[in-house]
């Protein structure tokens, strides 16, 4: 984006921050209270107003966002817009600041968007990691999305990356908290799993092997172990850090399967047995995150699905109230699954593409690399939990060290009609018949955030 700001601005927007700086709390809109370890990590949140902008400001956010992404370009006439939209003390409109600081990459621009948003939040958002700590304040502080505020969303990600117009639409999704991942989308044609792209590219009906076969595994290399209807595949982690997703048939079902490296979380969906007249979703990855989690769509329908709950958000597949079932996944080494299940199956080297990352102990070892706002502190944010919903809707986390320990010990773990059992050197939840019931692992910040009315295991 071209940049026509002047460093005189820069005084500017300085003055106006201090003064917003020294406007009281008491001016805040009466809110939900927000939890104390939320105003002890990042302040109390600013006044919000309420209602539509005025004629005047709706005629600065016009010039400064829809009309800069139509030129591609970032002119004299949207420095004076922002000047106005920084005196406006609407921090609602930061919501849009963020996105435009997710791909801005010009020093000039940087500096007018990261004063216009310290005046409007009040708190000092400096240059360095201007949009991940801007964005982290909103999530946190849960300020309101602006009005019409995917309008302008949609005209800077759109205009930036093609290939979205059919993502960004109205639908059951909280659009303050998408965000671009780094990557395209990946709107490959089904089943062309190795044409290339510059995307993370889905594998689609994947190629096996048996485990005696299957001799470039090391047995303490991490895999992700699906059963179904007695089929036992291991998916490793080498290779779903590459792929992120794959569409595979399994004992006779369809599934979809979704691995979010950032989440530290890999499950699995069944793509059939649908209302009639729907076709079998193709899962893919559209390049977008929503609080540090992959937002997965259907290349069938575009529409976009919760990737954690796995109900449509968008599209006709929202528009149908289509929730895709989960079968358990179970993290575990290769040595302890194929030690526990000597018939099942593995995805080939291949997929890998010569990789081997390791992301959780490489780029994700000093936490979250993506705004995730506040988390709930009663654990670390990338400790490993095993997740699962009750038969009545509620939502439970357990320890996963602790879980381990205490089933390996030949103690019983139970909640509600929900039982872990131990899998592999992994853990998964079941019915009180036994019966797989969804369960799947995931860091703590993740699963929080999804849940957050989830209750916690911890043992005794």
């Amino acid at each position: 984006m071209a940049i026509g700001s002047k460093p005189h601005l820069y005084v500017f927007y300085s003055f106006l921050a201090i003064c917003a700086m020294l406007v009281t709390s008491v001016q805040a809109e009466e809110r939900k209270a927000l939890p104390k370890y939320v105003i002890e990590k990042f302040g109390e949140p600013p006044a919000i107003p309420e209602g539509d902008f005025s004629d005047e400001l709706k005629a600065a956010v016009k010039v400064a966002f829809i009309d800069a992404m139509a030129q591609s370009s970032w002119g004299p006439d949207q420095s004076v817009a922002l000047i106005e939209i920084s005196q406006s003390k609407d921090p609602r409109l930061v919501w849009v600041l963020s996105d435009l600081m997710r791909f801005s990459s010009g020093q000039r621009l940087n500096i007018e968007l990261s004063a216009a948003s310290t005046n409007l939040l009040g708190k000092e958002i400096p240059l360095q990691n201007q949009w991940g700590i801007a964005t982290d304040h909103l999530i946190a502080w849960d300020i309101p999305e602006p009005p019409n505020y995917l309008e302008y969303k949609r005209a800077i990600f759109t205009t930036i990356v093609p290939g979205w117009e059919r993502i960004f639409v109205e639908g059951d999704i909280d659009w303050r908290h998408v965000s671009w991942g780094g990557v395209l989308i990946d709107n490959r044609p089904y089943d062309t799993t190795d044409e290339p792209c510059n995307c993370i590219p889905a594998a689609d009906n994947p190629e096996v092997s048996s485990a005696e076969d299957a001799t470039w595994l090391k047995d303490d290399d991490v895999i992700f172990g699906i059963e179904v209807n007695g089929e036992y595949r291991a998916y490793p982690r080498r290779i779903m850090e590459v792929r992120e997703m794959v569409n595979d048939t399994l004992g006779g079902r369809h599934l979809g399967i979704p691995y979010c490296t950032l989440c530290g979380a890999a499950q699995a969906y069944f793509t059939d047995q649908l209302p009639e007249g729907i076709e079998r979703p193709v899962l893919r990855t559209s390049g977008l995150l929503i609080r540090s989690n992959k937002v997965m769509y259907d290349l069938t329908t575009y529409s976009v699905l919760d990737t954690f709950k796995g109900n449509a958000v968008t599209g006709p597949l929202y528009e149908k109230g289509i929730k895709l079932k989960q079968a358990s996944v179970v993290t575990s080494t290769w040595g302890a699954w194929k030690k526990a299940h000597p018939e099942t199956t593995v995805l080939l080297e291949k997929y890998a593409l010569g990789r081997d990352p390791d992301f959780r102990n490489g780029r994700d070892a000093n936490g979250p690399i993506f705004p995730v706002g506040n988390v709930d502190p009663r654990l670390p944010v990338h400790e490993d939990v095993i997740g699962v919903i009750t038969e009545a809707g509620q939502p439970i986390a357990f320890q996963r060290s602790n879980a381990v320990a205490a089933l390996a010990s030949g103690k019983e773990i139970t909640f509600g009609d929900v039982r872990l059992v131990l899998s592999g050197s992994g853990v998964k939840a079941v019915g009180k018949d036994g019966v797989d019931i969804g369960s799947h692992q995931a860091f703590w910040f993740a699963w929080s955030q999804f849940h957050p009315e989830t209750e916690l295991w911890v043992g005794s």
